[in-house]
């Protein structure tokens, strides 16, 4: 049996994306807790516009609103950015009740 988690990137990446501004503590195995800033979010994952010590395929944890701690696994890396596919998929109902909270803004919501 192999380890990891079995990831279907392609599939995922239809997804849609909504601008945060989320600073988050992320817990790293080998490093510790990392300092970085959740820039968009889907129910699917998410992308951080500063990530100074993370590979692809490192897992993290972050805990957000509504949701509370998740698991994600970095998907890929370019410069100071990075993109993370959360272990599960977040319900339909608690993704839009943690994007209100992490877009109080009503003009950047998404109409539905």
């Amino acid at each position: 049996m192999g380890n990891g988690a079995q990831l279907s990137v392609t599939d995922l990446r239809r997804s849609t994306r909504h601008p945060v501004d989320y600073p988050v503590i992320a817990e790293h195995r080998a490093d510790g807790d990392i300092k970085m800033h959740i820039c968009n979010i889907s129910a699917h994952g998410f992308m951080v516009d500063s990530a100074p010590a993370v590979a692809r395929g490192d897992r993290l944890i972050v805990r957000l609103p509504v949701v509370g701690r998740i698991e994600a696994y970095c998907i890929w890396v370019a410069d100071e950015r990075a993109g993370f596919q959360f272990e599960r998929i977040i319900r339909v109902d608690d993704f839009m009740a943690m994007i209100r909270q992490l877009q109080p803004n009503p003009a950047l919501r998404r109409r539905s």
